[in-house]
């Protein structure tokens, strides 16, 4: 049975990433070593794919590379670091969810400043039919 394995060009694709951005996340330390094809070329396995489309929601989220590289550490070191990477992902969790409670409430104060100039709008609308 072969695994399957995917090129650069395949990975960067499926994620909407450039292929710079795929070798930083390399060069980070973000991805596991990832393998050579006979002809040297770097070819993705698809624990890989899995691990980078976990790397690209923490990332997405604003997780920084720091905390990333970390966690990536603990996932090469086996299953005995689950605890560790239970820990990060809740307190990532956590911060996103304040996160988000600040953004609903700015989103709730940007739509209280449309629905007042729509009121301005329709006011002056209102005075031009009158004239």
């Amino acid at each position: 049975m072969s695994t399957a394995h995917y090129t650069p060009g395949e990975i960067a694709e499926r994620f909407g990433i450039s292929l710079d951005t795929l070798r930083y996340y390399e060069k980070e330390g973000l991805l596991t070593q990832v393998e050579r094809a006979p002809s040297g070329h770097r070819r993705y396995r698809a624990s890989d794919v899995e691990l980078l489309y976990l790397v690209r929601c923490l990332r997405d989220t604003d997780m920084p590379i720091a905390r990333l590289r970390d966690f990536a550490e603990l996932v090469r070191d086996g299953d005995h670091t689950i605890p560790r990477r239970v820990d990060i992902l809740a307190d990532h969790d956590a911060r996103l969810t304040e996160r988000i409670a600040k953004l609903q409430e700015r989103q709730q104060a940007i739509r209280h400043k449309i629905d007042y100039y729509r009121g301005v709008l329709a006011a002056a609308d209102d005075e031009e039919i009158a004239r």
